[in-house]
């Protein structure tokens, strides 16, 4: 790594706690450690740290509390590992603030994988003030999107008439890789054709470079934030990137996995697995980007479903 970096490791488990540390030290980071919640919420404080491993059980406040109060002075990135498996958890996890989350036993190939697709994605670091200040460039493929014409790929469109109900592959300047088509009937082929009964409009409006403004939201790239009503909202940095996936592409319809890999800052399918709780996170996101948005989902006005395949921006009004 060209510049050091920092983790504090939150776990009551003496092995655990060293097996992570010896994990994270191999990488180069410089690693702090903490067997308690409240330890740890003053470590994060102290050591302004680029990512947090969270242990759920701790001995004192648990994994949840310990994410809410680091949530309200600093941006790091947190990783939630835990023996427990429920999807209740995993979705209270994302909700209070985690980046991701990770049931163990694990492995520590897993977890430093895991560890090294967040740190590709920007990073927007709070002082011990509170003061939000943004550290780093945008990597390439992600944010920086907004500012450069992408290179047309083909996207799924409805079939127009005479089509025999099968999907076309058309170019689209949005860049978006295709939506794979499905035998006719699919999930996939019906979102085509509810999709083709209203038009294919591009990315919103550009109110300034790097600045995108749809429905009366602005969402900025380079400062990171989200207006609405004059009012700035409190995304988490997988919220935001979301968001601004969707805004970028305009209708396209982005499906869950896609959305997987762009949180992991891949600008394309590099064949990585993606599984079943990959993607019910993303659900978890949108559905706390919604609430934080105040969308309605049966009259969508900025996150349209589109049941089976993922999502799109919601039509302009």
């Amino acid at each position: 790594m060209s510049e050091q970096r920092t983790a504090v490791i939150v776990e009551d488990d003496l092995d655990i706690r060293e097996l992570i540390s010896t994990v994270l030290s191999s990488s180069g980071f410089t690693v702090h450690t903490a067997s308690s919640g409240m330890e740890g919420v003053a470590a994060v404080k102290r050591h302004n740290p680029d990512v947090v491993t969270l242990d759920l059980g701790l001995p004192d406040i648990d994994g949840f509390e310990v994410a809410r109060q680091v949530r309200r002075f600093s941006d790091t990135y947190i990783i939630m590992l835990t023996a427990r498996a429920e999807e209740l958890d995993t979705l209270l996890g994302l909700e209070t603030g985690a980046d991701d989350y990770l049931t163990k036993p694990f492995r520590p190939r897993e977890l430093r994988a895991r560890i090294t697709a967040m740190l590709r994605r920007p990073r927007t670091t709070k002082d011990n003030d509170g003061g939000a200040a943004v550290s780093g460039s945008a990597p390439s493929g992600d944010v920086a999107v907004a500012t450069a014409a992408p290179t047309p790929e083909p996207v799924l469109q409805g079939a127009g008439a005479g089509g025999g109900g099968q999907a076309a592959l058309q170019p689209s300047p949005s860049g978006v890789a295709p939506v794979p088509a499905m035998a006719e009937g699919g999930a996939a082929h019906a979102a085509a054709a509810e999709a083709s009964a209203e038009p294919i409009m591009t990315a919103p409006v550009p109110a300034a470079d790097g600045v995108l403004e749809h429905n009366g939201i602005v969402v900025d790239s380079h400062s990171r934030t989200v207006i609405r009503s004059g009012r700035e909202l409190d995304l988490t940095r997988s919220e935001f990137d979301l968001l601004y996936a969707l805004m970028e592409s305009g209708r396209v319809v982005r499906t869950k996995a896609d959305l997987v890999r762009r949180l992991r800052n891949e600008p394309y399918n590099t064949g990585g697995y993606i599984s079943d709780s990959d993607e019910r996170t993303i659900e978890v996101h949108m559905a706390n980007l919604r609430r934080k948005l105040g969308d309605d989902t049966k009259a969508p006005r900025w996150i349209k479903t589109v049941r089976g395949v993922g999502y799109s921006l919601a039509p302009r009004r």
